[in-house]
């Protein structure tokens, strides 16, 4: 009864053709003529250089990106502070409430 039936595989019906037969042709190793690669073509835009100003910009705005990104994390977490707070609060008015009744 609690066992799992395991179900048979079926038998083919009608006509079963065999397998198509393939005829392999012999493979000839050539050795490949590699293609000259063309040459790189120069640049015309100067090469990335980092000054001093530079470098204190990009500290600076990474900074600025990680105060922003946590204070809006730290205000999604007051918010739900809160609205578990208030949820709390509810819920004792509630109950007190209902034992009057």
């Amino acid at each position: 009864m609690f066992r799992p039936k395991l179900p048979t595989m079926p038998q083919p019906t009608g006509l079963v053709t065999p397998p198509a037969v393939v005829e392999s042709n012999p493979v000839t190793p050539t050795t490949p003529v590699p293609h000259p690669l063309p040459a790189a073509p120069a640049s015309s835009r100067p090469a990335v250089q980092l000054t001093s100003g530079s470098t204190l910009a990009l500290v600076g705005g990474g900074a600025a990106v990680v105060l922003v990104v946590g204070a809006v994390l730290v205000s999604m977490l007051l918010a739900v502070a809160v609205t578990a707070a208030s949820v709390a609060v509810c819920a004792v008015v509630v109950r007190s409430v209902l034992k009057d009744h």
